[in-house]
């Protein structure tokens, strides 16, 4: 039963404080008219879940993280053949990279270039594994959007009622296609793809001033009087509780920073947990009641939110430094670059989490 308790815990705790940070990025996306395909709880893969606004909102198989799939954020310039892909698409209904590549006079190379970048569009939908012809097809429409005014202000794909893969009737494909890229992360301007980036972290830490808030301004807090002995109960004023959870987050922000101080960041990894510890740890405030708990919560909301500030791609530091070279050279950071960067601090990360679970093994299960 402990370990059930522990197990659920930890998933309330990480799954709500993943769930508020791609909220944020989800919600600043909607709110610049940026189309998000997916909304979920867990690492990508198969998942139950319901369609709304044109956004798949579930949770997968193996729900430890999340993820919110905002529509172009992919890395190059706009395929020159995408605009034809996109046409040849809605036409039929379901293309093969081969139809597509006969049709408009190109390889299959770059009818498959063109096609993909469109499913990172939401336009189309890539081939399902048991489809043996590798058709592309068109995206199916949710029932709520019952008007081409309604489609666009959601932001959706198909401004006509037909189910994925059938033929769509088009005024003017290339206005079709112009609306489809207004829709898209890379469109928008500088700062307001930074504002989509941040916004997790930004959502991460006001949850955690709000918990403060709460623990300290509305529950409460025990305390034992040294003159006395005796434990009292008392609340803070607003500016108080704010004034905790401010230096809350300085003292993370500072212990995030030491990590790149040779001298320190060993014993900042040291300090550190992985799921392991927050699991236990999890339990025991969840076990103390429901202020322990938000107190624990609102400290890992800071947590992840300020690593994410890690100036790392994958992370959202990584993508927000990415920007802003972007924005000063005026040039797109190669995909090749950026994939390797990627790809390097994945593996940075692969090796810190592995410590840290090799460190809380030691502590928590063989009593180290």
């Amino acid at each position: 039963m402990d370990i059930l308790f522990m197990i659920f815990s930890a998933v309330v705790a990480i799954g709500f404080i993943v769930l508020i940070h791609e909220g944020g990025h989800y919600l600043a996306s909607r709110a610049f008219g940026v189309r998000v395909t997916e909304f979920m709880l867990g690492l990508p893969g198969p998942s139950v879940g319901f369609t709304a606004a044109g956004t798949r909102f579930g949770v997968t198989a193996v729900p430890l993280g999340g993820y919110a799939r905002v529509c172009g954020m992919e890395s190059g310039p706009i395929e020159p053949y995408a605009r034809g892909a996109l046409r040849e698409v809605y036409i039929h209904g379901a293309v093969t990279e081969g139809e597509v590549a006969a049709s408009l006079g190109i390889s299959e190379d770059e009818a498959f270039a063109a096609l993909d970048q469109l499913a990172e569009w939401g336009s189309v939908v890539r081939p399902a594994r048991k489809d043996d012809q590798q058709r592309w097809k068109t995206p199916a429409v949710n029932p709520s959007a019952r008007s081409r005014r309604q489609a666009k202000r959601l932001c959706m794909p198909l401004p006509a009622q037909l189910p994925s893969g059938d033929p769509r009737p088009m005024d003017d494909y290339d206005a079709f296609f112009d609306r489809e890229l207004s829709c898209q992360y890379r469109t928008l301007p500088f700062w307001k793809r930074s504002v989509i980036l941040l916004a997790g972290i930004g959502m991460n830490l006001l949850f955690a001033l709000i918990a403060f808030v709460v623990v300290y301004a509305v529950i409460g807090i025990d305390y034992m009087d040294p003159a006395s002995g005796q434990v009292q109960h008392m609340t803070l004023t607003l500016g108080q509780s704010l004034q905790a959870g401010i230096g809350a987050i300085y003292v993370t922000f500072q212990a995030i920073l030491a990590l790149f101080n040779p001298a320190t960041a060993g014993e900042v990894v040291q300090n550190s947990t992985s799921v392991i510890g927050i699991a236990v740890m999890s339990a025991d405030f969840f076990a103390k009641g429901v202020a322990d708990a938000l107190f624990f919560m609102a400290v890992i909301s800071i947590s992840i939110g300020l690593m994410n500030l890690l100036p790392i791609p994958p992370l959202d530091g990584g993508r927000f430094v990415v920007e802003i070279i972007q924005k000063i050279t005026r040039r797109d950071v190669p995909a090749r670059v950026l994939g390797a960067v990627s790809m390097a601090g994945m593996a940075l990360f692969l090796c810190f989490f592995a410590f840290m679970l090799n460190q809380d093994i030691q502590r928590f299960i063989l009593g180290g």
